[in-house]
């Protein structure tokens, strides 16, 4: 199975699983203006939301992200950020690129480069971009780490510049997130007050499931999930939240009997080896989110708790191996009560 159709399943048993959730809980008397659509390629969309005047944005969000594409979108070759990626620096003329630079920056500063944008040639090196790739020596990353660096990347209100026209960023780790936030702000504009906004497993939600007259409800997939077969681990109550969840469930590559998973170090430049398998972030934007919650697959367990002691602002759920294989949870003391384990 090739890594594209890999990353297609996971996104749609992602969507799967919550969708799953939400139709369980709801009640059928209620109704809930629903669609759904793709965007970013194969990633599917999933839209829920509460309006008395029963208005269906559906073309509405759809013209939004084709235009969110064209800004951020590294697979279109006219795109904003692949223009960029082509020179030394480019002016704003879309309102998404400078949005996606600052927020990056500032958790790439908070993470102390945990989250890094700039490590597109790494992931390319390890077999986990678009195109093929193979078990890179140390000499080779080592030649790859002169031009990775978020601190490389310049930017202002107007324009980005770098200082090595071979530095080229993604936002593969943040773009749904972000994405989310455009739709759900843009429900907001509407005064739409109960609304649930989910992109390829990367949720926000305002008010509750009038349908149900409960928070929204969102699962949480079990770390011994598979592309065909997926169980929750817990699922959680939002309102007023959003939520984004990093893990290396099927993202991976086994060559010789040694799995590597997707989550690249930014600053050895090679695939993460510790006991956190998955970290589900909430924030009060779903961008944040989900750049958080790539840089603490990086971080590991240990260092995300301290990093989480030392931002309240921010709340996780992590799951993580024992030394006899067995799985356990940390939460934080703000969505603890929140969540249920399902088993």
């Amino acid at each position: 199975m090739t890594l594209r159709w890999k990353n297609i399943l996971y996104t749609l048993g992602l969507f799967s699983a919550m969708f799953l959730v939400w139709h369980y809980r709801q009640d059928k008397t209620a109704e809930l203006i629903w669609f759904q659509g793709k965007t970013m390629g194969p990633i599917t969309y999933n839209v829920k939301y509460a309006d008395p005047q029963k208005r269906n944005f559906k073309k509405e969000v759809d013209s939004l992200l084709v235009v969110f594409n064209q800004s951020l979108n590294t697979y279109i070759s006219s795109s904003e950020i692949s223009r960029f990626n082509k020179g030394d620096q480019f002016t704003f003329v879309l309102p998404f690129f400078y949005e996606a630079l600052a927020v990056s920056k500032e958790i790439y500063e908070k993470t102390e480069g945990a989250f890094d944008p700039s490590i597109g040639p790494y992931i390319n090196a390890w077999g986990f971009g678009p195109e093929d790739g193979f078990i890179p020596d140390s000499l080779y990353i080592d030649s790859l780490s002169q031009f990775v660096g978020y601190d490389k990347v310049s930017i202002t209100t107007d324009n980005v510049s770098k200082s090595d026209s071979r530095v080229s960023i993604s936002f593969s780790a943040s773009a749904k997130g972000y994405g989310v936030d455009v739709v759900a702000e843009y429900l907001e504009s509407k005064n739409i007050e109960n609304y649930f906004v989910e992109i390829g497993g990367e949720v926000r939600v305002k008010g509750k499931n009038v349908a149900s007259n409960k928070p929204w409800s969102v699962g949480i997939l079990h770390p011994d999930s598979d592309e065909l077969q997926q169980k929750f681990y817990a699922i959680v109550q939002l309102k007023d939240q959003a939520l984004a969840t990093s893990g290396n469930y099927f993202n991976y590559h086994i060559v010789d009997g040694v799995k590597y998973g997707h989550t690249i170090d930014p600053k050895s430049g090679y695939p993460i080896e510790h006991k956190l398998l998955s970290a589900s972030v909430f924030a009060n934007t779903c961008h944040e989110a989900d750049a958080l919650a790539t840089a603490f697959m990086v971080m590991g367990k240990e260092t995300t708790i301290q990093f989480l002691e030392n931002h309240k602002e921010y709340d996780a759920y992590l799951l993580f191996s024992n030394d006899d294989g067995s799985i356990s949870a940390f939460a934080t003391a703000g969505i603890e009560n929140s969540i249920e384990k399902t088993q």
